[in-house]
């Protein structure tokens, strides 16, 4: 007969585990547990002992407590907002994490802050691949905080798939759908007209980038059509989808 405690820890090393992407050697090799405990343990079949309890903990980045919290299990809320550059997600994720008082986090800032770079200096130093590889650690570190946010996501994630596979299973998605031409002048109204200058075709290009990402971004849970809508119906449309309608009064 399996024991509920150790079942319920060997559950939350197999979850932390696989938010991170690890295999068991992975976590075998950052928490110094052989490979063949980690099998016993995530089975609910091993009587860890403290000190190794507290060892894999260390390696997950959360608390020995929080390994034995049996009320922790419901996911935390995450909604995570896609869609490419001029989508809305920063104007609309803000005021969405408002008026549901959740913290509000924009993933190319917090790579930013990990990489100590500009997004720009980050290409042009490192190139796209070594900021997809930070992109997806970011994300791994964002989900293991295990808070409920409003996530605003980099319009270049979905073309990630291992990435977005994690979002997609730690979150709920929703991509905000706007026209060629919403996301051009939201762009362009931010004050950044860069995709005009000396570009005759920036137009097209941004048409044939809309239409190479519309299936991935069409895989997330929710599709909210954004054009020629106000702020705060779009928020309010999000809002619901996620939560349900207000409570009659």
């Amino acid at each position: 007969m399996i024991d509920p405690l150790l079942h319920l820890i060997g559950r939350r090393v197999r979850e932390g585990r696989t938010v991170r992407n690890w295999t068991r050697r992975d976590l075998a090799e950052r928490s110094g547990v052989s490979v063949r405990f980690l099998v016993q343990l995530e089975a609910g079949r091993a009587n860890i002992s403290v000190r190794r309890l507290a060892d894999l903990a260390r390696a997950l980045d959360r608390s020995p407590a929080d390994l034995l919290d049996e009320h922790d299990d419901a996911p935390p809320l995450v909604i995570a907002l896609l869609g490419l550059r001029g989508a809305g997600k920063t104007t609309i994720g803000r005021r969405l994490a408002r008026r549901m008082r959740l913290p509000f986090v924009e993933l190319d800032r917090r790579i930013e802050e990990a990489a100590d770079l500009s997004l720009a200096e980050l290409f042009s130093l490192h190139g796209e691949e070594y900021y997809r590889r930070l992109e997806r650690d970011t994300l791994v570190d964002v989900l293991a905080e295990r808070r409920p946010m409003v996530l605003a996501t980099g319009g270049g994630l979905v073309t990630a798939g291992e990435t977005f596979a994690l979002l997609r299973r730690a979150a709920t998605t929703i991509w905000l759908r706007a026209s060629p031409e919403d996301h051009w002048n939201r762009v362009v109204r931010q004050g950044d007209r860069r995709p005009m200058t000396n570009h005759p075709q920036a137009m097209a290009d941004l048409r044939s980038l809309l239409a190479a990402r519309d299936p991935l971004y069409a895989t997330a849970a929710f599709t909210v059509e954004t054009t020629g809508k106000a702020i705060d119906r779009i928020v309010e449309e999000v809002r619901t989808l996620v939560a349900g309608p207000p409570d009659a009064t």
